[in-house]
């Protein structure tokens, strides 16, 4: 099994047809498949949502772009479709940062040939994604009444970094796991 995501000949920060057509197919994946989400009692509208694991695997597979497109635009069509419109963005944002984190950090990361070894440095490299690029939701400090640093910490960062951070630790493994022989045959 190949023992990285993007090939050498491709850069993170690479924008090609099929940067477009993955970040695209993501978005609209992580846009259906988000609308399968409950939210947290005692959060200001934390939600868990499995299908956050796509920002992260895309970002590693596909480059920044994709997967800052992935969380990004996702994100945004699921709020909208959920009635909530733009007022979220800054969570919109920090779904698209985790993707473009996603792509860094393993791109930085050496070739690993064991396959455990592999699947626990993606499962690690997607939680230090998600918990970097949901700092951003710090705004919510500056952009809504009532939030100090507190809030933000105990009721809308840590119940989002503990949602979100299961669903990748779990997910993101699986899905590079599953991505690799298809990849393979498809010749990506």
């Amino acid at each position: 099994m190949s023992t990285e995501a993007l090939s050498p000949r491709h850069s993170p920060w690479t924008i090609s047809s099929r940067t477009v057509v993955f970040g695209a197919v993501g978005a609209a994946l992580y846009a259906v498949l988000g609308l399968a989400s409950f939210l947290i009692p005692g959060t200001q509208s934390v939600a868990v949502r499995p299908a956050f694991a796509l920002v992260p695997f895309f970002g590693k597979r596909f480059g920044v772009i994709a997967g800052f497109f992935v969380g990004f635009i996702g994100n945004v069509i699921i709020d909208l479709i959920q009635g909530a419109g733009l007022l979220w963005w800054n969570w919109s944002v920090a779904n698209g940062l985790v993707g473009a984190l996603a792509a860094l950090i393993f791109a930085a990361i050496p070739p690993i040939s064991n396959e455990a070894v592999r699947l626990v440095a993606t499962a690690l490299g997607a939680l230090a994604a998600t918990a970097i690029g949901m700092l951003f939701v710090v705004t919510d400090i500056w952009f809504q009444q009532g939030v100090d640093f507190s809030t933000f910490f105990y009721v809308n960062y840590l119940p989002a970094l503990l949602a979100n951070g299961i669903a990748v630790v779990i997910l993101v493994p699986a899905l590079d796991a599953a991505w690799e022989p298809l990849a393979k045959r498809a010749g990506l």
